[in-house]
């Protein structure tokens, strides 16, 4: 498995190269801001007109993690969806591969600040989670304890032969452990920035994701 394990609140998890989580004990993946029709969206609101293969491709490549991990769990963290009008614009393809990815699993969406309604395509929808000694919810809260959250779309810049690397990555420190986005349109947040580091501690770290996931200092 193209994975970086590490340990979060006493507990062993796996930092996959596409972004998502994994907890073999609790035999659970979990993945934030998935984003599916945002082209879409903003194709609806007047934007420019984005090729429309954005959430088929998420799917795709979900489909992929769950045949591989085979989780009895899934969790999406929120902003599964880039509003609740594209959760309900969703194709009939994009229905039937999600319909499928639940079947014979518990399947949770966290609302997010995208998606803060019901979602009318099965499963389960929480404003928030506790499974075991971890919290998941979309946005980190001050003060938290282990909490996985996501939101805001983390990255990092790592330089290397001579040339910058920008990746999405994780954020893992003694407290909170935030996802990167998984959806396909999705931008990122550089971990520098001021909203990520008010919220991370001194010692945080990142976990690059792609074909080779890598730990570094948390860049700031």
């Amino acid at each position: 498995m193209n994975s970086i394990t590490f340990s979060f609140a006493g507990q062993a998890l796996s930092a996959l190269g596409s972004g998502a989580l994994w907890w073999p004990e609790k035999k659970l993946l979990c993945v934030s801001d998935l984003h599916l029709g945002k082209s879409e969206r903003i194709a609806r609101r007047g934007g420019p007109t984005l090729p429309p293969y954005d959430s088929q491709d998420t799917l795709t490549r979900l489909t992929a993690d769950v045949t591989q991990t085979n989780p009895g769990t899934v969790i999406c963290l929120g902003d599964s969806f880039d509003d609740l009008d594209a959760s309900m614009a969703m194709g009939a393809d994009e229905k039937r591969d999600i319909t499928a990815l639940q079947a014979g699993r518990r399947w949770i969406w966290i609302e997010g600040n995208h998606d803060p309604g019901p979602i009318d395509l099965g499963g389960t929808h929480l404003s928030e989670c506790n499974i075991g000694p971890l919290i998941f919810r979309h946005i980190a809260q001050a003060e938290a304890q282990a909490e996985v959250s996501g939101h805001y779309h983390p990255k990092a810049r790592l330089r290397a032969r001579g040339r910058a690397i920008t990746r999405p990555a994780f954020l893992v420190d003694q407290t909170r452990l935030i996802l990167p986005a998984y959806g396909t349109y999705t931008g990122g947040l550089h971990s520098s920035d001021h909203a990520l580091n008010a919220l991370m501690d001194d010692q945080a770290i990142a976990i690059l994701t792609g074909p080779q996931p890598q730990i570094i200092p948390m860049p700031r």
